[in-house]
This record gives structure tokens, sequence and C-alpha cells, in this order.
């Protein structure tokens, strides 16, 4: 009998320690894509040739003290990120799949992170990302990851929104040469010498009185994002 009571014990340590494995490997194989990503990431973008439109007033509220929500699909990503280095905006990004080295490319760049999405770890997520908003710093959902519909609207930065005051700022981009991935979201990795519009749609406040009704609007702020993406396009 006290053969038998030993045997889980040593199972049991025989799978920790491949999980361990397991992780450990996971480590380094996103300690190696970051390591090699991220300068080939500064090349490329060092040679984009970026065009705003229509930034001035959502700029205005960030030059004044205000902080915004800022809204991007995740195919649409790379060129933001890019664009916005450096500026102390805290992006959502999620517990799934790619979400570590995205997150490690988006530090090294200078964004804060909160971890989480609205499938997953959502309440944490939203809480995180409210305060932020409410402490003075800018806030970046794309509401449409982790893992899609591509461009279906989840309403969780509306949440932040209604519950801080803070108004939407939609987002938009066109690259006039681009790479797409083959993955759910089509992610966009504009070419060397590339002609980037990146558009901003104008501050939408959500004067509402619940995150309910709030939530309710996801799909007027889909179309918000579509006609932001065709000014970007334009």
């Amino acid at each position: 009998m006290s053969e038998l009571r030993h045997v889980p014990d040593r199972e049991a340590a025989s799978v920790g320690g491949g999980t361990d494995e397991r992780l450990r490997r996971k480590e380094r194989r996103i300690g190696r894509i970051v390591r090699l990503g991220l300068p080939l990431v500064r090349l490329l973008a060092s040679t984009w040739r970026i065009r705003e439109v229509n930034r001035e007033p959502s700029q205005r509220l960030r030059d004044g003290g205000k902080p915004v929500v800022f809204t991007l699909w995740h195919g649409e990503m790379l060129a933001l990120l890019w664009h916005h280095r450096r500026e102390g905006i805290t992006v959502l990004i999620s517990e799934h799949g790619d979400g570590e080295i995205i997150a490690r490319v988006a530090s090294a760049l200078g964004f804060r992170t909160v971890r989480g999405s609205t499938s997953r770890g959502a309440g944490r997520a939203l809480l995180g990302m409210s305060r932020t908003v409410q402490g003075g710093g800018d806030a970046a959902f794309t509401p449409d990851g982790p893992r899609g519909p591509a461009r279906k609207f989840a309403p969780g930065a509306l949440i932040v929104a209604q519950r801080t005051g803070a108004p939407v700022i939609t987002l938009g981009v066109s690259s006039s040469r681009s790479w797409r991935l083959k993955s759910w979201d089509r992610f966009m990795i504009p070419k060397p010498f590339a002609r980037i519009r990146i558009a901003y749609g104008d501050p939408v406040y959500l004067d509402l009185a619940s995150p309910r009704e709030a939530a309710e609007q996801a799909e007027r702020f889909g179309m918000l994002m579509e006609q932001t993406g065709a000014a970007a396009r334009a």
C-alpha cells in the first residue's frame, strides 16, 4: 500500500516537470522572436512615410491633459504601435497566443500594457484600463481581438469610456504596399518605403447611464471604425 501511495506523487512530479520544461521552451521561443523581430521592425518602420488625417481634434484633448480611449482593428496594430511609440499609452493585450510577443514589443516601444481581453480576464482588464484613464492616461483597445471575428466591435472600450467620461477616438490605417499574414485578422505589415495613412475619428463621448447602454453602442462604433478606415484609404 505504501508503494501505491507513492506512485501518484512520482507521476505528479513527472507531469509538473514536463509542464515546467514546456514553459521554459515557450519562454525561450518568445525571447528569440522578440530579440530578432524588434530590430527588424525598427529598421522596416524607419522607411515608412506616414501621413495623418484629422489628428488635431484628439491631439488637442491630449495636449490639454484630457485622456482618450483609442480603438483600432487588431490587424492594423503594427503601424500604430510604431507611430505612437514612446507616448505612454496603455494598451490592452490579450493573454492568448501571440499576446506575450505583442506585449513585449509594445513595452519596448514605450507603451504600458494591461493583460486580458473581453473574453478572458475581462473584469480585471477593464478595471485596470478604467484606472489608467481615471489617472489621466490614454488607453488603446483592439475591439476585435484577440481571436475575432475580424472587424467585429466588442464593447470593452465603450464600457471604459462610459465609466470614465473619456471620449472614444476611432483609428484607421491604410498602406500603399503591405504583406498580409494568413491569420484571422489578416495582420498587415507595411513593406519598405510604404506610404501609410493614419486616420483619426472625431472624439465621441458616451454620456450614458450605464455600462449596459454603452455596450449596446457596439454596432454603431463598428460603423464609425469603418468610416475612419475609409478616410485612411481615401
